[in-house]
């Protein structure tokens, strides 16, 4: 899940951004509405965490833009204001949901999780494949049911190369599914993590390098030439 957070108090756009990476949550911060704007322009992100008082270009009026756009994108909008009528009024034009400032993280973790949801296919919460089990829900792996004790971008790749089900998926994918921004495929934060993954995994070996193409995970009866190999990362 990619997440873009839009909060002019920087501080506290920092401790959401912070708490959703230990989360495994990939998150980018914008800090007014034009710059999230532009963000949105150059990529996908499945929810938005909105301030609705921004500066420049409020909440409201950005959450027209989004759907003017048509994104698939949900909306989080985070509000001041508790009254009774903003209550009842609910979470302005555009926004799917939204949270009175101030809050506890674990009840906008609840929400970003459950908007995020709604922003994708309706999967089954626990994949397996080849004897590898991830439970998203819970956020648990397990191969053949000895427990994987993986970090956040390590259970993130192995998720991600999951649900694709056995269709390969690029090093850029695996950026834009489980990095922030400014994160580059050249950097090697892929290929030294997958190596890690690889090695907690054990033998046999179930991710594959296809090359010239990115990765996938076998299904345990393949025995062609790329069956079992790592290859270079």
């Amino acid at each position: 899940m990619r997440v873009l957070v839009v909060e002019d108090e920087e501080p506290l756009a920092e401790r959401i951004g912070a708490g959703l990476r230990r989360d495994a949550i990939a998150a980018d911060l914008a800090h007014d509405g034009r710059e999230a704007l532009a963000r949105l322009r150059l990529g996908a992100y499945d929810v938005l965490v909105l301030d609705r008082d921004l500066p420049g270009l409020d909440g409201d009026e950005f959450c027209r833009h989004v759907v003017e756009q048509g994104l698939p994108t949900r909306v989080l909008m985070l509000t001041a204001s508790g009254t009774v009528h903003d209550r009842v009024a609910g979470p302005g034009p555009g926004a799917d949901d939204y949270l009175t400032k101030p809050f506890a993280y674990e009840e906008l973790l609840a929400r970003v999780l459950a908007l995020g949801r709604r922003a994708r296919p309706a999967l089954p919460p626990v994949i397996e494949r080849a004897g590898v089990t991830v439970d998203t829900a819970r956020r648990r792996a397990d191969r053949d049911g000895r427990p994987l004790a993986l970090s956040h971008k390590e259970f993130g790749v192995l998720e991600v190369l999951l649900r694709a089900q056995g269709a390969v998926v690029s090093g850029d994918d695996l950026i834009e599914e489980v990095w922030e921004e400014h994160t580059s495929y050249r950097t090697n934060a892929v290929r030294v993590t997958l190596s890690k993954l690889r090695a907690k995994l054990g033998d046999p070996p179930v991710i594959e390098t296809v090359p010239g193409a990115g990765y996938r995970m076998s299904d345990g009866s393949d025995r062609g030439p790329l069956s079992g190999a790592t290859g270079p990362a």
